[in-house]
């Protein structure tokens, strides 16, 4: 699983002695400018009231064979065959609304299974509607933010669409030949089109055997992320081609004001759905009943209760070490490192393949024959891969597919990563860099503590930095802080990082 070969041409810097200091590390970018574009008028009913969706766990969730409009037998087949059994909150509220014909807006907590909240119910539209489609006839549209989660999404829903009669569904997603996807569609057309605002636009302006007349179903998955990345003037385009008698679903972690302004013109008289962790709305509830407002994130649902914040003060030319520490004396657990950019990301990976400097306080250069000396090679290369968005998406696909493979490992990647991505059994998230947004903090370590396991977050300040921690209390997401400057695994609280 090496690395060397999967990274982008970006070379790191020549001496792996010199560490990043403050001045010297990039500044932060700003998120790409919205679009103040008026959304496609269209007739809209006041909303509903919000739906509290049921609080139960995953253990205690009902079966699927329970839920209602009852699922197809098919769709349980395959459920049994990938081991579900019962439902997660946000899929016993949302999949019996999309698929009894409803519009849903859905903010429910990362990790709690949102992905077959609506693929379940898009195969039940497509397998009951009335329509017979043909082979350039598109069923259903799914808009994700990212090329990894588009993948993702994919992949989950492959098998259920195997079971429905039409097209197979088709992906797109950039890093792709756009002309190739086009030559696709005309060949074998696409009963669901699965992929990135860019692609599915790409597609739709210049396909003419694309019909969208008879589409039963949009999902706007991430839908925050989808706007925070300035997609608002395509998902606009998008939305404009297709029916307006159609379900609309829009999914994410986060409710915001865009979010809403989307809402308004894209679904009509939707249902929403809020989703929160079962102990996490027992701190809320409680702490109502006390006539106190919610002090964290977790109480308010933003984060699951099983997750554990820290933070850890040290400089900035001592990270790598505390890094390379960190992945010492926790051989068998399995880490997401995030950076601010992509160069950090191939130099901190050729820092940790050579094995990190021995102490804070080494001198070690890449260049260097005797390099070696000064490195601690406990940390295989092995162990380590690579993502970023300047990787080829074959490289990147791979480097995911790797990482997902193993039970022990570090994965170095850039916010990329971030958002919905399901990677399987991640124990620790640690952030070498404080994102400047207190949304990517939240999703960052969303990665971990999916699905009711456990996890844990880790995050480097500097000293000047220490106010970050303050910042991040307006915002109700709560950290402890653990260790010394010395090392995270010091300490008197040190203990806390083997847990």
């Amino acid at each position: 699983m090496k690395t060397k070969g999967s990274r982008a041409a970006t070379a790191p810097p020549a001496e792996l002695s010199r560490q990043l200091t403050v001045k010297d590390q990039p500044k932060k970018s700003a998120e790409p400018p919205k679009q103040s574009v008026e959304p496609p008028k269209q007739s809209v009913e006041p909303p509903k009231q919000p739906v509290e969706a049921p609080k139960q766990r995953t253990a205690e969730g009902p079966r699927f064979g329970a839920l209602t409009p009852p699922l197809r037998a098919a769709s349980l087949a395959v459920l049994a065959a990938q081991g579900f059994e019962r439902a997660t909150p946000v899929q016993a509220a949302a999949i019996g609304l999309l698929a009894g014909n409803k519009d849903v807006a859905c903010e429910a907590c990362t990790g709690s299974g949102k992905t077959l909240a609506f693929v379940l119910p898009m195969i039940e539209i497509l397998a009951r509607s009335e329509t017979s489609f043909r082979m350039h006839q598109v069923g259903a549209v799914i808009v994700s933010p990212t090329r990894e989660l588009a993948r993702q999404i994919f992949d989950v829903a492959v098998p259920f669409l195997a079971t429905v009669k039409g097209a197979p569904p088709m992906l797109l997603v950039g890093g792709t030949d756009v002309a190739a996807d086009v030559r696709t569609f005309a060949e074998r057309g696409a009963l669901a089109l699965i992929g990135t605002p860019g692609r599915l636009d790409d597609l739709m302006v210049r396909s003419k055997a694309l019909d969208c007349k008879k589409i039963e179903l949009l999902v706007l998955d991430e839908a925050d992320r989808l706007l925070s990345m300035g997609f608002m003037k395509t998902l606009n385009a998008i939305i404009s081609r297709l029916p307006k008698q159609r379900r609309t679903g829009l999914f994410s972690a986060t409710q915001t004001e865009e979010t809403e302004e989307l809402a308004r013109a894209g679904l009509r008289n939707p249902v929403r759905v809020t989703v929160r962790d079962a102990t996490a709305a027992a701190a809320a509830a409680a702490a109502a009943a006390a006539g106190a407002p919610p002090t964290s994130a977790a109480a308010r649902g933003k984060l699951p209760a099983q997750l554990k914040l820290l933070y850890q003060i040290c400089h900035v030319d001592e990270r790598l070490w505390h890094l390379r520490e960190f992945l010492r004396t926790h051989p068998g657990c399995k880490v997401i490192v995030y950076f601010l950019t992509c160069a950090c990301v191939d130099y901190f990976t050729t820092a940790l393949e050579r094995g990190g400097p021995a102490n804070p306080n080494s001198q070690v250069k890449a260049t260097d024959k005797g390099a070696d000396k000064g490195a601690d090679k406990d940390m295989a290369a092995d162990n380590v891969v690579a993502l970023h968005g300047k990787m080829k998406q074959s490289q990147r696909e791979a480097a995911l597919a790797d990482f997902a493979r193993v039970t022990g490992g570090c994965l170095l990647c850039t916010d990329v990563a971030a958002r919905g991505l399901d990677i399987p059994g991640v124990d620790w998230v640690i952030q070498f860099d404080a994102p400047q947004d207190p949304a990517a903090f939240v999703h960052r370590v969303g990665r971990t503590a999916r699905m009711g396991r456990e996890g844990s977050a880790l995050l480097f300040l500097a000293p000047h930095e220490s106010s970050y921690v303050e910042f991040l209390k307006v915002r109700h997401i709560n950290v402890a802080r653990i260790g010394g400057g010395s090392g995270v695994s010091g300490g008197s609280e040190g203990g806390a990082l083997g847990a």
